[in-house]
């Protein structure tokens, strides 16, 4: 595969996402013309900062309309590409009315519609698909079925399901089917990126991302009382975006990659921010007692079963392959976290707490 030329195009799927602008910037600042695309053209408002990107950058955007659940949406952007990086997904872990219709089967489906498009064009050399350690394990208890204390490559969710741990089962089994999909031919070759939860600054005001919630159920006063004794890997946004232009350009990138710079607790995250934010915002100031939830999370969304598998058992994840193949050098989280609060305050998405 040819990774020097800057003249073939590279696909990025889901472009306006939070961790896909900090890609295609990324891109477009190495000079490739990149096909973005997006589930509507006319919400300008939604890609103006990719825009901007591009004006500033010696790459070229190129935006396409698809949308992820249609057939042959992504033919037309895929066309001359020899890169393929697959980010679109559904982003939906609470609120849902039905877990199969509403995460299920859309992450399943919008995964076969862009390798059915990969398939039909001959150009495609790789695909790089965004998973998540989501697809490693799937309750913290999990944890201490490895045999370092952590979660790496190797390691699959083999636990959730349809009914427990609906959205970590998208993950996994959209991930699969990529890998299935992949072995089926021997044109194009697959590298899926695994990233914690993600932090750190976006390039636009509109992000919507796993973090974001954290962040402001921390703001909002819904944890004052304390937090679940639960644990995050956690990795910077500017990381996870290195991390796929790497398993995109790097001709020796294979398999999957974990992306984490380390594990923090709900507690310790609490305890950063008062630290750098004052006592402005109604941080958690100490964990409650697992028994505290097994009698009153049903009320609070955590089913008893997954209080009893989840809380309680600190997670770690081993990223040594990706720094040792793709080079990547991690940020502190704890600067990072910070940081995404920082910008969710200046943006108005946080506000100051009243209480």
């Amino acid at each position: 595969m040819n990774t020097k030329t800057t003249t073939t195009p590279i696909l990025v799927t889901g472009a306006t996402g939070y961790i896909a602008s900090w890609v295609i910037k990324n891109l477009l600042e190495l000079g490739y013309t990149v096909h973005a695309t997006v589930r509507d053209l006319n919400k300008k408002s939604g890609f103006a900062h990719l825009e901007k990107i591009a004006t500033q950058s010696s790459g070229t955007l190129k935006l396409f309309q698809a949308n992820l659940l249609d057939d042959g949406a992504f033919d037309a952007a895929m066309q001359g590409c020899e890169i393929v990086i697959h980010m679109a997904s559904p982003f939906v872990v609470t609120n849902f009315k039905d877990a199969v219709k509403d995460i299920i089967e859309p992450a399943i489906v919008g995964t076969e519609n862009v390798l059915n498009s990969v398939n039909k064009t001959e150009s495609v050399k790789r695909v790089v698909v965004t998973s998540s350690i989501a697809s490693t394990y799937g309750d913290a208890i999990d944890i201490l079925q490895t045999a370092n204390n952590e979660f790496d490559e190797s390691h699959w969710n083999t636990t959730s399901s349809e009914t427990h741990q609906p959205y970590p089962f998208s993950k996994v089994i959209a991930e699969r089917k990529a890998w299935e999909m992949a072995e089926q031919q021997n044109r194009w070759d697959l590298v899926c990126v695994n990233p914690a939860l993600v932090m750190g600054p976006s390039l636009t005001a509109m992000t919507k991302s796993g973090s974001v919630e954290v962040l402001q159920q921390f703001a909002n006063g819904m944890t004052l009382a304390g937090v679940p004794p639960m644990w995050n890997g956690i990795v910077d946004v500017r990381n996870v975006a290195d991390a796929h232009v790497q398993a995109a350009l790097n001709p020796e990138a294979s398999g999957r990659y974990i992306i984490s710079g380390g594990t923090l607790s709900l507690l310790e995250m609490g305890t950063l921010l008062r630290q750098h934010f004052g006592n402005k915002f109604p941080f958690p100031r100490n964990t409650l007692p697992k028994i505290a939830f097994k009698a009153f999370g049903p009320l609070a969304g955590f089913s008893r079963k997954f209080v009893e598998l989840n809380m309680g058992y600190p997670i770690y994840f081993n990223a040594e392959k990706s720094k040792k193949e793709l080079g990547i050098e991690y940020r502190d989280i704890e600067a990072s976290v910070v940081e995404h609060f920082q910008q969710l305050l200046d943006d108005g998405v946080v506000k100051k707490y009243i209480p």
